[in-house]
């Protein structure tokens, strides 16, 4: 297919009126919908800022190809518009562009676009086409001059393909420099082939040999052999997307965004032909993820695993605490269809809550710790793992470890696989690793890791049940203590995935003291500003409001500020008063239902202890306060000075 079949007179604004790079996207969605490609402008547009907000599609040499693929598009099209003083596209040159190629592809659109698609991108790095396109006076003249440049370049692929049909690799001798590349970009559309072309061309007037595979919308091109890899010097992968790297393995490899290819081709080259750097290791999809967590040792990998999992388990744990929250204020059992305070809308918000939020941390916990360690391969049997502890009545600890199992797993399988022939490299990721990691974990769950994680999971929540006296109030004291160490950092999340774990499992008793605990720090700050008024700036005062708010919500990291300036002060003032208000309120019987929320939270779910939590929270504040406000010294001078000339 020509090129000039999807850019049409129709299709061809000439010269923009736009000054901004919103204004250019604004006419050539406009020239596109009023020549009937589009079927949803807006929604196209959207697709559009979409592309724009991951990285610019401002390419350079005066050159930006803003490209979408979505199902708002009746038919692909390309609309082109031009601008004689330019317009500030956030380039990757930073410079100015004058030339606007709109690339309009509808969803599963046919391989004869997309191949029409890439070889304009190639076509437009020649700086002659470029010129006369500048030059170009009518919508007639712009289609004349693409269509010169799309027969050069057909002939020109013809005599490659040809050649390559001749030309292995075994005509590169041992002292030539024969280069390889992966190019890939989101859509597989425009930048790709830029990549490969930019590369090319650099190559050609280097001297160097090189072959380039591409990654697009029609899958893999001009796919790099074992022979290949083991001829090269190097090999450049430039890439926004996965690209299977593995087989790189031992080889000089330049890995950088797909822009990179682009916009630096003879530093990659150069870099390609640097034998005297690092070679590659493959150990997973990312050499950086191997050698990252070597470096860091054994406590902190594990550590930042458990984070990511942690942190993408947050978001259910908030909301659907939130939500059970809101049940409770339509009555204890409002959820329950046989009582008598039963509310069908309070029960939906249950389900939502209770049934979907909750029941999903630890299969994502899981997922997204197995996810950490092995990237996307080891997500399906995280999952998977996660699922069945808690169907095998494993809970947290049970997912902890079905993450780890999952994730080292798969990394395993990887290894395992890796010598398979390249043909089968496209169902890696599609088939072999999903059914290779979920089988093996699914079994190693159900017959090894799940009896002795149950036994304990159970054996730490009879414990839990069985607290009372001066064994509950220690624990109040500990969790609460934990929860202003660090506000937000290791310490804290321990304690708080310990108190959600044992929340999910019927006991309220940590949750309520993590919630008291976590709220007291910024409450404390903002007591001690008011009550040691001289002890602090005007500007410090100035937070006093937001820290009350912060900590009624209970966002701990409200007090971080502080903690940072002053550490050895704060950390243990608020370590006291976090410790003494979770004693008290397990010991009064507070019994918090829900995982966050605050003071909503404690009135909503423990309404009759609400009275209780307040005063805790209020005795643990003032101890906080006063043992800081004596730690502290006064303001200087100079500290007064400087943050009145920072509020002028």
């Amino acid at each position: 297919m020509r090129i000039t079949e999807l850019l049409t007179k129709d299709t061809i604004a000439m010269d923009i009126n736009a000054t901004e790079k919103n204004g250019v996207i604004e006419e050539l969605v406009a020239q596109l919908n009023q020549a009937g490609i589009l079927n949803d402008d807006d929604a196209f547009k959207n697709a559009i800022f979409d592309r724009e907000s991951q990285s610019t599609t401002g390419i350079g040499e005066g050159i930006a190809i803003p490209h979408a693929k979505v199902a708002a598009v009746n038919k692909p099209a390309i609309a082109f518009g031009k601008s004689q003083s330019g317009v500030d596209y956030q380039s990757l040159d930073m410079q100015p562009a004058h030339l606007f190629f709109m690339i309009a592809a509808p969803e599963g659109g046919a391989q004869t676009h997309l191949d029409a698609l890439a070889k304009l991108s190639g076509i437009l790095m020649d700086d002659k086409v470029r010129a006369d396109l500048l030059a170009a006076q009518s919508p007639e003249e712009v289609q004349q001059i693409i269509d010169r440049a799309d027969d050069e370049a057909t002939e020109e692929e013809n005599e490659e393909q040809q050649g390559a049909q001749t030309a292995t690799s075994n005509d590169v001798t041992g002292d030539e420099p024969y280069i390889l590349a992966v190019t890939a970009c989101p859509t597989g559309i425009a930048h790709t082939y830029m990549a490969r072309d930019a590369l090319k061309k650099q190559a050609k007037q280097m001297g160097i040999q090189i072959k380039v595979e591409t990654n697009g919308s029609g899958g893999v091109k001009n796919a790099l052999t074992d022979e290949d890899i083991a001829k090269a010097t190097g090999i450049i992968v430039a890439a926004d997307v996965h690209v299977e790297t593995d087989r790189f393995n031992g080889k000089n490899v330049v890995e950088v965004p797909v822009a990179d290819g682009i916009k630096r081709p003879e530093t990659l080259i150069n870099l390609a032909q640097d034998t005297s750097r690092k070679p590659f290791v493959a150990s997973g999809e990312q050499r950086s993820k191997s050698t990252e967590d070597n470096d860091q040792g054994i406590g902190k990998t594990i550590y930042k695993h458990l984070m990511s999992g942690v942190s993408n388990m947050l978001p259910l744990v908030i909301s659907g605490g939130i939500l059970m929250a809101i049940v409770f204020l339509f009555g204890a059992n409002s959820f329950d269809p046989k009582s008598s305070e039963h509310n069908a809308f309070a029960e939906q918000l249950w389900n939502i809550g209770k049934n979907s939020a909750f029941a999903l941390i630890i299969p994502i916990l899981a997922g997204y710790i197995a996810r950490s360690i092995a990237d996307k391969p080891g997500f399906a049997a995280g999952l998977v793992g996660g699922m069945l502890a808690v169907s095998g009545d494993a809970g947290f600890i049970g997912g902890i470890l079905a993450g780890f199992l999952a994730g080292y797993l798969t990394q395993g399988v990887k290894r395992l696989v890796n010598g398979l022939p390249q043909s089968l490299e496209g169902l890696k990721p599609t088939l072999i690793y999903p059914v290779l990691s979920v089988t093996i974990t699914g079994l190693l769950m159900i017959y090894v890791i799940n009896p002795p994680a149950s036994w304990l999971n159970n054996l730490l929540l009879n414990g839990l049940n069985g607290l009372s006296g001066a064994n509950i109030v220690l624990l109040g004291l500990v969790v609460g203590a934990m929860m202003a160490i660090d506000m937000g950092g290791p310490f804290n999340k321990a304690a708080y995935v310990f108190a959600t774990a044992a929340l999910t499992e019927g006991n309220s008793a940590p949750i309520t003291a993590a919630m008291i605990g976590g709220m007291v720090p910024p409450i404390a700050i903002a007591l001690a500003m008011l009550i040691f008024r001289k002890k602090f700036t005007k500007e410090q005062k100035g937070s006093v409001i937001p820290n009350f708010v912060m900590g009624l919500s209970f966002i701990t990291e409200g007090a971080i500020p502080f903690a940072a300036a002053d550490p050895l002060r704060v950390i243990p003032s608020m370590m006291v008063g976090s410790g003494v208000a979770g004693a008290i309120a397990l010991g009064l019987g507070s019994a918090i239902q829900a995982p966050h929320g605050g003071i909503i939270v404690i009135f909503a779910t423990d309404i009759g202890h609400a009275l209780q939590s307040l005063i805790a929270i209020i005795i643990g504040a003032l101890v906080a306060a006063i043992i800081y406000g004596l730690l502290k010294p006064k303001v200087t001078e100079v500290e007064a000075e400087a943050s009145e000339a920072m509020n002028e």
